[in-house]
């Protein structure tokens, strides 16, 4: 393989989408309204759309008790506790009006309470949300149930709590262990505390550890990843997620207080991306595709390896492809050929529910162009190959005729060592891979019909 060097990582730090979904969120319009979503809830439960495959839930959690710099996540920063109890009541009615059109008892295979810090619930609350969604759901066994957990929210017996509630995976965020980069974003937490914490995750028999890590943080240097990356090595988690800081200040208020003089250069954060690479790979890690790593015998790992690889709007997945339910504020859903999210503040969300309304607020139902679309970019993402005879089977097209100019548009990359076209196919190759998101935007009718790319994050 063509070594990944600092010039092609320059090359390739362009902006572009993740493709947690095709189209993608940007494209939302407010025309998709909560009827369209309860039509589409009804169409699954009548079996106008397939429903064999289990249901993946995702719940948002948006209360943190502290604010990090660096978030660009919808949350609500409070120390008020209290706020959860009215927050879980609400989450509640919304679970009743989308089981009233989805039907009782769907099978669930896949759990993620995202945020904000889900872990500011106290354990009782979580329990209570757990018992809500077990009346409503039926969680399948060998399921993949995870939460983010806030390090400085939890102790070792708070996992015990979690692993009792049934979750089996946790997601810590770490960001990085530097002292000087943890005050800059105003995320102080000790090593020591995470290393307790995982340590404890294991004897307790959680399946899956994933660290959060973030490089071009300020204050961050090539040196100072460096060390972070070798306690990272020696923690050995799971899984890693390693993402580039976008620093937007225009969009996101938080990332106002950091200062730009503290940020690292281009130059270094491309070493620090090379290093990092070197490090996780150099370390027995497989890279399975966009930000993630995960050891060998993890069940991210062996769906890469053996072609299950799914992508949703919480990333990377070794389940069945099926339809999403997002509950909770800003929650984004997939069911069928839509896709639909929640309302972005507190009182919008609740003003729907106290007039039994679902909160949906804007979505997006799939043309055909979208799906054939989508099924094209989600096998470069999940799979890094394209068989022009599967797409034309599935959609009725004929596939070199339909994609002549994305095709054209592939040869640069052919000619860069990124992927191979034949007669029968798409193929990244072992360096595209870890490119995979620029051939994935080849095929991205509304982008390349867009001049303002500026809003999506860089793709490495």
């Amino acid at each position: 393989m063509t070594p990944i060097t600092p010039e092609l990582l320059r090359r390739f730090d362009v902006p572009g989408p993740r493709y947690t979904s095709y189209p993608t969120a940007d494209r939302f319009v407010e025309a998709f309204t909560a009827d369209d979503y309860a039509q589409a809830l009804a169409q699954r439960k009548d079996g106008a759309v397939a429903s064999n495959v289990p249901l993946s839930l995702y719940v948002h959690i948006p209360f943190c008790e502290s604010l990090c710099y660096y978030c660009a996540c919808n949350k609500i920063i409070t120390k008020r506790h209290g706020r959860a109890t009215s927050y879980l009541r609400y989450v509640s009615l919304e679970v009743d009006l989308q089981v009233a059109r989805l039907g009782v008892g769907r099978a669930v295979s896949q759990l993620h309470l995202g945020g904000g810090s889900p872990t500011f619930l106290s354990d009782e609350e979580l329990g209570e949300l757990m018992a809500i969604l077990r009346r409503n759901f039926e969680f399948t066994p060998g399921g993949e149930y995870s939460i983010e957990v806030d390090p400085r929210t939890v102790d070792p017996g708070r996992l015990g709590a979690l692993a009792d509630l049934g979750f089996n995976r946790l997601s810590l965020g770490v960001q990085d262990f530097d002292p000087e980069v943890q005050k800059a974003v105003h995320r102080v937490q000790p090593t020591e505390q995470v290393f307790t914490l995982v340590d404890a995750a294991r004897a307790l028999g959680f399946e899956s550890i994933n660290i959060d890590l973030i490089y071009g943080l300020p204050r961050q240097t090539p040196e100072s990843l460096a060390r972070t990356l070798a306690q990272v090595v020696q923690l050995r988690p799971d899984r890693i997620a390693l993402y580039a800081y976008a620093h937007l200040p225009e969009r996101f208020k938080p990332q106002r207080r950091i200062l730009s003089a503290e940020l690292p250069t281009a130059a270094n954060k491309v070493a620090m991306l090379s290093a990092a690479l070197a490090a996780f790979i150099g370390a027995g890690y497989v890279y399975v595709g966009m930000d993630h790593f995960a050891l060998p015998t993890d069940a991210l790992a062996v769906a890469k390896r053996q072609g299950r690889l799914h992508r949703s709007f919480q990333g990377y997945s070794p389940q069945l492809d099926g339809d999403v339910i997002g509950l909770g504020v800003s929650a984004i859903g997939r069911v069928g050929a839509t896709y639909s999210q929640n309302a972005k503040t507190l009182e919008e969300y609740a003003d729907h529910l106290d007039q039994g309304r679902l909160p949906v607020v804007r979505g997006l139902a799939l043309n055909r162009d979208d799906l054939v679309r989508r099924a094209i970019i989600m096998a470069l993402m999940c799979q890094g190959e394209v068989q022009f005879e599967s797409i034309e089977l599935a959609y009725l097209v004929d596939f070199q005729r339909s994609f002549a100019a994305e095709l054209s548009a592939l040869q640069p990359l052919v000619e860069q060592g990124m992927v191979t076209v034949s007669a029968t196919g798409i193929q990244v190759t072992a360096l595209g891979w870890f490119f995979v998101r620029a051939v994935a935007m080849v095929f991205d009718r509304y982008l390349q019909a867009d001049r303002n790319r500026n809003r999506f994050s860089r793709i490495l």
